[in-house]
């Protein structure tokens, strides 16, 4: 490089109005205070600190997701989105005195017409308004069993109330940062999502077909059993969440009105796209990951055609005409 003569003060490659005399350690190109980028030794230019971070490597969680998970911003993102699908049911309703329903039941339970379009239910239930069968349970239109198959993700979406929408919310707060910041954003959605969707098709398979059910609950059973595996992997104690996913489970099994087959569908699938994601070996570890990931994808979309290839409509309860 060429030197400027020693009676000429240099400038600010950047800013040729700026005297300095500091220089960039690697290129030794003339540099002011704003340009200055503090190094291990002296400091370097933008450019010199652009070209550094396109030759260094990504740093990589245990598991192989990028370190910005540890933000949590999937976390927070899912948790806005079921909020808000909770507002839209709200304001569906078309009560102002209603919360996804009316009056305790808005706080603890209640359908709203949001709920009827994307809950998951195989047969809706209806009441006949005409006819000799005035006033008798009949079959409706719609669900499962008529084609709407998008029911298995928007249940997921779906909560009956503020309080099952809290407690769904609370839990994937305590236990989506630390999965995200393990396994990485892209990683974390998929255990996520597919934990949901494991949830929905455990109610598809073994739930009464005219319940109506919704929830992220099969998702957060998914994540427990996760977060336990992952744990395990990394030799690290599971003693503060074994007990509560052991009381989770209590509840689920002595409590009236809980989907069981949701929340051990669920926890199933989230254990089983864990064990993918945590054992698979370093190398080549993003295209084993991806195979676990597909493969328990692929089950249920088996079980589902199963299942879908033999319904039959609940005995006793006439279609509606």
């Amino acid at each position: 490089m060429t030197q400027p003569p020693a009676n000429v003060v240099p400038v600010c490659y950047r800013h040729p109005t700026r005297e300095t005399y500091v220089r960039c350690t690697r290129c030794d190109r003339p540099i002011c205070p704003d340009c200055m980028n503090e190094a291990s030794v002296g400091f370097q230019c933008p450019d010199c600190v652009r070209e550094g971070a396109r030759t260094q490597r990504p740093v990589r969680t245990a598991f192989g997701g990028g370190t910005s998970g540890a933000q949590g911003t999937v976390t927070i993102t899912l948790i806005v989105i079921n909020v808000l699908v909770f507002i839209a049911a709200f304001i569906s309703s078309g009560k102002s005195n209603a919360i996804a329903g009316g009056g305790l039941g808005g706080l603890l339970g209640g359908s709203t017409p949001l709920h009827e379009w994307g809950a998951l239910v195989t047969y809706p239930l209806g009441t006949y308004t005409d006819g000799p069968l005035e006033g008798t349970r009949v079959l409706m239109p719609g669900g499962m069993h008529d084609g709407e198959y998008y029911r298995i993700f928007t249940s997921m979406f779906l909560h009956y109330g503020l309080l099952h929408l809290a407690m769904n919310m609370w839990a994937l707060w305590v236990l989506g940062r630390p999965l995200e910041a393990m396994l990485g954003r892209v990683r974390f959605l998929s255990l996520y999502l597919v934990s949901g969707i494991g949830g929905s098709i455990g109610v598809y398979l073994f739930a009464a077909p005219t319940t109506q059910t919704v929830g992220a609950s099969g998702a957060i059973f998914g994540l427990f059993a996760a977060l336990i595996v992952v744990l395990r992997r990394m030799r690290r104690s599971v003693a503060g969440i074994v007990p509560v996913l052991i009381l989770n489970l209590v509840i689920t099994f002595s409590v009236p009105g809980i989907s069981i087959a949701g929340h051990l569908g669920g926890m199933v699938t989230g254990a089983l796209i864990a064990a993918g994601l945590a054992y698979a070996p370093q190398k080549q570890r993003a295209l084993i990951q991806t195979t676990a990931v597909l493969g328990v994808l692929l089950v249920l979309a088996v079980l589902f055609g199963m299942q879908t290839a033999t319904l039959t409509p609940p005995a006793g309860i006439p279609f509606a005409k």
